[in-house]
């Protein structure tokens, strides 16, 4: 069985999220739960698979070896080094990227 890589986020990735769930919880404070879940399988996924995210278009962000996991409307933007998946940010996908990664 091939091993799992590990996931790490970012301090900012977790500023993401909790600002994510705190819109939600807002909103729709009954599908917060349900978005939890959601995304902690996706993103959970990248462990047995890093390469599920795709290759992003920008060439300044494959050119830094992002890769992007698209969850919704949220990109997951993400690097492998190793057997390390570094989880960068979590935006949602109509937020201009060029400032934030």
């Amino acid at each position: 069985m091939p091993k799992q890589f590990v996931i790490r986020y970012l301090p900012i990735a977790h500023d993401d999220l909790n600002n994510i769930f705190d819109g939600i919880a807002k909103d729709r404070p009954a599908r917060t739960l349900t978005f939890v879940d959601k995304i902690d399988k996706r993103i959970g996924a990248l462990s047995p698979s890093p390469h599920l995210g795709r290759v992003p278009q920008n060439a300044k962000l494959r050119e830094y070896g992002y890769r992007v996991l698209i969850l919704d409307l949220y990109l997951v933007f993400y690097v492998i080094h190793d057997r390390i998946i570094r989880i960068h940010r979590v935006v949602h996908a109509s937020r201009n990227l060029d400032h934030l990664i």
